[in-house]
């Protein structure tokens, strides 16, 4: 069976959330090539999308829980009275997990419903996002019906907790598994025995690169003293001499969370204060730290230095990328930040850590800077040498970043990949 001939349930938790967009893409991408796919997700997003994309996504949708009690339990009875397939499959996965055998029995009472409506629209395959609790649904109803099921794993959260995960047992269960990255396809392997190791695949992420025309000219800066390497190992270069003045534009974007490093980036901007006075740092995004961010912000007095937006839609996130010099992303933990590939096809450069999937599509001293992790002193200093080096050549870094992106990361290459797999899955 070829992939475009397929029809695939995909299975989420909350969709479609502003920073799920990497989804909606790929389930576009899927359909654009013939495949028909179906979207169920656990529950509604808790806020309306502010993207029209995604409101359009929200509208195709069908809500597990929002159907109600009564269709989940009137779904669990049937099954009982066919001998509770998958019952004892979510009570092993409940047993090793923080959450319990109660919320997996939730989890197995969705399924219940899903395997009715799988079979009712005659899917073919299953496949959820992320390797947590839709990832589990998606097992169960693989267990009800026969279905084949697969699921792409992001990272980093299902790296902190693999066993609780039951991610093992996910991935022996599973047609396929995919990682986003070939660091992440590398920490999949660990968590399965070898034998499973070539069903487990890199589906990368993706952008489309007809949303992203020729990038607009970088903001200007004056003109360097003199020329200023880009890069001189993960750490960046120290410039020589003073940094030229003039504004210096960063942008940040992502969950205010502990794992994306946001924190250092404020201590950063601190020590940059007395070379680089007039630089600005935007925060597209918001989170459990928004407050500690907000408080960091102001005991270091750099209140007229950041601004945070919250959350905003794509077309607000590109235009400024538009206005910037460079993304930040001084992440401790990562998948492939998908604001990194829109960066680059925004054709700005990129000063990110050396984590996870980073190093496979930022090349330090090519596309940015590559800064180990936590190492606000590193960060202080790419910024610095982003400074010092004129427009011209931040757009040449713009540029080569951008071509590399495209190559790597076109939406429709991907998708292509993964119909693939499903058609083989179904065959096989």
């Amino acid at each position: 069976m070829q992939g475009n001939s397929v029809k695939v349930a995909y299975i989420l938790n909350t969709y479609p959330m502003g920073s799920h967009s990497f989804i909606r893409r790929e389930v576009q991408a899927l359909e654009r090539l013939g495949v028909e796919v179906l979207r169920f997700a656990m529950r509604p997003p808790p806020e309306p999308p502010v993207d029209a994309l995604n409101a359009s996504e929200h509208a195709r949708c069908e809500y597990v829980l929002s159907q109600g009690k009564s269709a989940l339990m009137r779904a669990g009875l049937r099954n009982l009275r066919l001998g509770g397939v998958g019952l004892r499959l979510a009570l092993r996965a409940g047993a090793v997990s923080e959450q319990g055998r109660a919320r997996h029995l939730i989890y197995w009472a969705e399924a219940c419903y899903l395997a009715q409506r799988c079979r009712a629209e005659r899917v073919d395959h299953l496949h959820a996002h992320f390797g947590t609790n839709a990832a589990t649904v998606a097992m169960l109803v693989g267990e009800m019906t026969g279905l084949p099921f697969s699921f792409t794993v992001h990272g980093p959260e299902e790296f902190d907790q693999p066993q609780a995960l039951f991610l093992g047992e996910k991935m022996r269960r599973a047609a396929f598994t995919v990682g986003i990255s070939q660091f992440g396809r590398s920490q999949l392997c660990r968590w399965v025995e070898p034998q499973h190791w070539e069903r487990i695949k890199v589906v990368h992420c993706g952008i489309e690169p007809a949303a992203f025309p020729p990038p607009r000219p970088v903001p200007p800066r004056p003109v360097p003293a003199g020329p200023v390497p880009v890069g001189s190992g993960p750490a960046g270069p120290v410039p020589a001499g003073p940094v030229p003045a003039g504004p210096v534009r960063l942008v940040n974007i992502g969950r205010f969370a502990e794992q994306k490093g946001q924190v250092n980036l404020i201590e950063a901007l601190a020590q940059l204060r007395a070379d680089l006075p007039d630089v600005h740092l935007t925060l597209i995004g918001d989170g459990e730290m928004r407050g500690i961010l907000e408080a960091a912000v102001r005991a270091r007095g750099l209140e007229a230095q950041v601004t945070f937006t919250g959350w905003v839609d794509e077309d607000r996130i590109r235009a400024e990328l538009d206005h910037c010099h460079a993304l930040v992303l001084p992440s401790f933990a990562e998948g492939l930040p998908m604001v990194v590939m829109e960066a680059m096809a925004a054709g700005r450069p990129v000063i990110a850590t050396y984590i996870a999937g980073n190093p496979e599509l930022v090349q330090d001293g090519k596309t940015g800077w590559l800064v180990p992790a936590g190492d606000v002193g590193a960060l202080a200093n790419a910024v610095r040498a982003l400074a010092c080096l004129s427009t011209e050549q931040m757009s040449e870094i713009g540029l080569v970043g951008r071509t590399r992106v495209f190559a790597r990361h076109d939406i429709d290459d991907q998708a292509a990949l993964l119909a693939g797999h499903f058609g083989a899955s179904v065959s096989g």
